[in-house]
């Protein structure tokens, strides 16, 4: 794009995205400070981005029906799908016939809804190093790949979820039925059927944000953030940091494997490739086209946020990719199952040298849902760990 209307007026420049947590939100905003007129869509009222959109919108997105008219009726500039759990046929549907653009591409919010679609991809046609995996229908099925093909330990996932949600490892024979039962509760969609894989025993593992964004000629150019180190915990991470410390050619096996990806799902925006490390050797995990959640340390690394990045891209402007200062995130859980709870301890938080805080405004809090982060800086990466954690460790939410 190279002219940007004023919005809510007739020459408005709009963009709907679908899913409005907290990554949404973020993209919502830095979309507005470019000029944006921004439609926020979720399946719940009052999600995160809904609270700061131009228009918020509550459908069932999975829905192909509802999509459609949603689309037809809002007529947005571009489409950005920001969760999995999407009616993406539809979104084919709706971009061959020129009735918008979606971001990245349709094809590539296709394939990447599902770890088995851009599992075949990575792995059947792009030959890229991957764990080795056998999709199951069935516990039956589950049991005999383990016993056959992959063995144990070995990672078992739904084929559809987010955050890591029904993912378990299994270390024996005692726990396949429970992380079949795990994997069947936390799968979004597309119920019974699973991907298990073998265990990588990998050093580390990192999240390689890749731009797709136009260049000066007119052609699309590849750029790279730092890498991001990450803890997960059943799959749902907790904790990150960029720069993570990479071997020269560690660094690039993984812009490799990332760049390959990408190219093939092509369009424009921010990708997540998560990717396990063992000294030289690279693995290439999963994608999402979209922002990441382990990405969210970029509101204290970079000059421009993963965020930022992503609202720049998909607009066609320039991006920059570079690091501000080493730093560090630190989940905040919601700690009990209640509506509109309350923080305390914010200041104290906000005390802890180098630190800020992002409250998500989710309506709802679980025990274990993500309702916000703590950030720090430094320029000891360790030192932003230690600080980020503990800013997060003094945010204490409550029923009000």
């Amino acid at each position: 794009m190279t002219t940007f209307g004023t919005p809510l007026s007739p020459h408005a420049t709009k963009v709907m995205l679908l899913g409005s947590g907290e990554l949404g939100k973020e993209v919502l905003i830095a979309l507005q400070r470019l000029g944006v007129e921004t439609i926020a869509t979720d399946r719940y009222e009052n999600a995160p981005g809904q609270q700061v959109a131009h228009h918020a919108r509550t459908i069932t997105m999975s829905d192909p029906a509802q999509l459609k008219a949603l689309i037809e009726k809002e007529r947005p500039d571009l489409v950005v799908p920001e969760i999995e759990a999407i009616a993406t046929p539809m979104l084919e549907e709706l971009e061959a016939a020129g009735v918008v653009r979606v971001i990245p591409t349709a094809r590539a919010a296709r394939l990447t809804m599902d770890r088995e679609g851009i599992r075949r991809l990575a792995a059947e046609t792009l030959g890229l190093p991957t764990s080795p995996y056998v999709f199951c229908d069935s516990l039956a099925e589950l049991q005999a790949a383990i016993d056959t093909k992959i063995g144990y330990p070995n990672i078992v996932k739904p084929v559809m979820s987010s955050s890591g949600k029904g993912q378990s490892k299994i270390s024996g024979p005692a726990d396949v039925q429970k992380a079949w039962d795990y994997a069947m509760a936390g799968g979004r969609v597309s119920h019974g059927r699973v991907i298990v894989e073998g265990f990588v025993d990998f050093d580390y593992e990192i999240t390689q944000l890749t731009v797709r964004a136009v260049g000066a000629d007119g052609t699309i150019e590849t750029h790279f953030c730092d890498p991001i180190g990450h803890v997960q915990v059943a799959g749902d991470y907790v904790e990150s940091w960029q720069p993570h410390p990479m071997a020269p050619a560690a660094l690039q096996k993984s812009r490799d494997i990332a760049k390959a990806v990408t190219d093939n799902l092509g369009g424009q925006g921010i990708f997540g490739v998560e990717l396990f490390v063992k000294g030289n050797d690279v693995w290439f995990s999963e994608v999402s086209p979209r922002p990441h959640d382990t990405g969210m340390v970029t509101m204290a690394t970079q000059w421009q946020t993963q965020f930022e990045l992503h609202a720049r891209a998909i607009l066609g402007l320039p991006v920059n990719t570079l690091l501000k200062s080493p730093g560090a995130s630190a989940v905040i859980y919601g700690g009990v199952d209640a509506q509109g709870i309350v923080f305390d301890g914010v200041a104290e938080a906000l005390r802890v040298p180098g630190t800020d805080i992002r409250l998500f405004g989710k309506p709802e809090s679980f025990l274990k849902r993500r309702m916000g982060v703590a950030l720090a800086f430094d320029s000891d990466v360790e030192v932003a760990r230690r600080n980020a954690k503990l800013a997060a460790s003094k945010v204490k939410p409550r029923v009000a």
